[in-house]
């Protein structure tokens, strides 16, 4: 077997965007460690994590950048959005808010990142959650979803819909794996480079002190 070099990957920076409470850690766990936590701990500004998957043949890293589901996420500022290459909005199925508050997410990433054609950039919309009350407690239909996803770029289809647990681990490797294919087949590619990674990172955190966590 043949070894790995960093300049054999494709990289693609994927932002995940959505209110607080809706899954967003969970369901990038449950796909990068195959590991589903009950207790719930509050993202706390941004985290990212690496995984590496093949796509069509082609070797890609996913840099999954999950964020703090409340207002203030905002002042981590272009760094956090910088190179972005796919969005995922990912809301709870069973609760009406975080379903209208895609609508906020939506908008405030193409203001931060200036997307000069927004129907032309990978998102991805992901209603999660779907095992609580084995479906009895859903707010959301899959129809309104749709709608949703079409509506925002013209077209349906023109936005990916999945519908997953990340407590159940259903759909969530196919979710990811589509983010991928999408931002591949859109031309949003860019090679390797950690050290930008680490770069944006400290600009993040430097935005982040003097400021109250909690």
């Amino acid at each position: 077997m043949s070894s790995y070099t960093p300049s054999q990957d494709t990289l693609l920076k994927v932002i995940v965007l959505g209110d607080s409470g809706v899954g967003k850690t969970s369901l990038i766990n449950t796909y990068v460690h195959k590991k589903f936590k009950l207790q719930f701990k509050p993202t706390i500004g941004a985290d990212v994590v690496a995984k590496k998957l093949q796509v069509d043949g082609k070797k890609v890293s996913l840099q999954i950048w999950d964020t703090a589901g409340q207002e203030r996420f905002q002042s981590l500022g272009p760094a956090f959005f910088r190179g972005a290459d796919a969005c995922v909005l990912v809301y709870d199925v069973n609760v009406q808010k975080s379903f209208d508050s895609l609508q906020t997410w939506h908008h405030e990433f193409i203001k931060q990142t200036d997307i000069s054609d927004p129907t032309k950039f990978p998102f991805v919309v992901i209603g999660n959650k779907i095992d609580l009350d084995n479906g009895a407690s859903r707010a959301v239909t899959t129809k309104r979803a749709k709608e949703w996803c079409a509506s925002i770029e013209g077209e349906p289809d023109a936005v990916p819909y999945f519908e997953t647990s990340a407590k159940e681990n259903v759909n969530v490797d196919e979710a990811f794996l589509d983010i991928a294919k999408v931002a591949l087949s859109k031309g949003h590619a860019q090679d390797i480079y950690y050290e930008s990674m680490v770069g944006s990172l400290s600009e993040i955190e430097e935005a982040q002190s003097g400021g109250c966590p909690c």
